[in-house]
């Protein structure tokens, strides 16, 4: 059978970029992926382009699209950020109606060039090419199965995984094929396939990894936020439910739900940090989400202070919510740069807290003699809020007092999110008191588990069907089962609940 891919090959290094030391972002739990898909639009490619910008902050490493012209699949990916990774000429390679597109922060898999999503191939049943947004827990097992079985994997993604699953179903048609392959697998999942005539997304059971409907035009898109849908002028349609599975084509739109029902579990962190800001997820807008939690926050941790200030830009909302219920002054006092590559020359002479200095500045004439409120979003390691509070001293502050819109990280997560590992977390083995004089500050108040999970299911009832949450990085509690990672025993660390 003739190949149907055509690959656009940029002139990219082989491997990955460096990633530098940018301590702000290191100290926070990364961003996992974003997927676009779009079908029946003659800008396939422009708009897949601009779907992927706009989630550019659930990836920062690499980017990759493939398109269809109806009769074959065309493919361009590269490592950097998207407006990078799509010169003009690459755009102009990519024709056709329908698209799908991945930015990607590596998750399973490194930081290489041969990871970039989408994975396009051909199989002895056609072309197909598929982007994931989400992590399998039980990747490592069925990789060995196959390879056992004769697979050779030309990447170290777990998306390959399910590449291969595909192709080896002996189900009759590629739908089929797809829930005999997911159907094997355990973990998040949010996935586009493409062919040369659809688009397939489909959800995990759990609905862990977000996943919505647009139309733009007489032309369905789906992405993993509806921020997506704003640049490209979509309208949102509504969210995909957990298990469910959209077919796209020539024909229309057809949905089916071939999974058995499990209890909703998306990912908390979607809302305290992950999605944008003007993002809606099942029905909550995530900003509204923030602000809740800022507000619950002072109830919690309340603090006689001058002034209340964020660290930018995902604690903006929740201390803006924190200032308006407490009464004390929001002000700008940390200023962040937005113009910082993920690779940089430090200077060969030592400049005290370069790392964080190269994200974020004090502004000294808000904190000059003040006793500052600091609203972030979480501590992880606390090496970064260490250095924030010492930045904070220095020009002026006479009180730093830490408050944090979500539990203490105590846990990590292996559906999707980059964390560090559970010794790593400095909420697994101090507490509160041990973590301010850590970081050096006055105080440090976090939201208690229950008040975080009022604050995002707000009037939603609070039924796990309709809006169950997973907190397994805050709590321990795993809804989905999985085997040892960082060197931890499950037995001993791990609390797996509705296995």
């Amino acid at each position: 059978m003739p190949r149907r891919l055509q690959i656009y090959d940029p002139k990219a290094p082989l491997e990955g970029a460096h990633r530098g030391s940018d301590e702000v972002d290191e100290d926070h739990f990364h961003d996992e992926c974003g997927v676009v898909g779009i079908f029946g639009h003659a800008e396939a490619s422009n708009l897949t382009y601009l779907g992927l910008h706009a989630l550019q902050h659930r990836g920062q490493e690499s980017a990759g699209m493939v398109t269809s012209d109806g009769e074959q699949l065309y493919v361009h990916r590269a490592m950097g950020l998207v407006h990078d990774c799509f010169p003009p000429e690459a755009l102009k390679k990519l024709p056709g109606h329908a698209a799908i597109g991945h930015v990607r922060y590596s998750t399973a898999g490194g930081s290489l060039v041969r990871n970039v999503q989408p994975i396009a191939v051909d199989t002895a049943h056609g072309s197909m090419a598929v982007a994931h947004n989400g992590n399998l827990t039980n990747a490592d097992e069925l990789r060995s199965t196959l390879e056992a079985r004769g697979s050779i994997f030309t990447s170290s993604s777990d998306t390959e995984v399910i590449v291969h699953l595909i192709a080896l179903s002996r189900a009759a048609g590629i739908h089929d094929k797809i829930i005999d392959a997911l159907a094997q697998v355990r973990g998040a999942y949010s996935l586009v396939v493409q062919t040369p005539t659809q688009v397939i997304a489909i959800r995990d059971p759990m609905g862990v990894r977000p996943l919505v409907l647009g139309r733009v035009n007489e032309a369905y898109v789906v992405a993993s936020e509806p921020c997506a849908f704003d640049l490209i002028g979509a309208e949102y349609v509504r969210d995909l439910e957990p298990g469910e599975m959209l077919i796209i084509d020539a024909e229309g739109l057809r949905s089916l739900s071939p999974f058995p029902k499990a209890p909703r579990h998306l990912c908390v962190f979607e809302y305290i940090y992950f999605a944008r800001p003007d993002s809606h997820l099942e029905q909550r807008g995530v900003y509204a989400v923030r602000k809740a939690l800022g507000r619950r926050l002072v109830k919690e941790h309340p603090v006689e202070a001058d002034v209340v200030i964020a660290v930018p830009d995902s604690g903006v909302p929740a201390a803006i919510g924190f200032a308006e219920s407490s009464g004390i002054p929001y002000d700008m006092g940390l200023v962040r740069s937005h113009y910082v590559g993920r690779t940089f020359i430090e200077p060969s002479q030592s400049i005290r807290h370069f790392g964080v200095r190269l994200k974020l500045n004090p502004v000294a004439e808000v904190l000059k003699g003040k006793r500052v409120v600091v609203v972030d979003d979480s501590i992880v390691r606390g090496t970064t809020s260490r250095k924030i509070v010492k930045m904070l001293r220095d020009a002026g502050a006479r009180e730093v007092h830490m408050r944090v819109s979500s539990p203490p990280t105590q846990w990590p997560c292996f559906y999707g999110i980059d964390t560090p590992s559970r010794r790593e977390l400095i909420a697994s083995s101090h507490s509160t008191a041990e973590i301010a004089r850590y970081i050096t500050a006055d105080s440090v108040g976090y939201m208690s588990l229950d008040a975080m999970l009022e604050a995002v299911r707000g009037e939603r009832p609070a039924d796990p069907n309709q809006a169950g949450l997973c907190h397994a990085c805050f709590s321990g509690e795993y809804p989905i089962p999985v085997a040892a990672h960082h060197g931890a025993d499950p037995a001993k660390q791990l609390r797996l609940i509705g296995v």
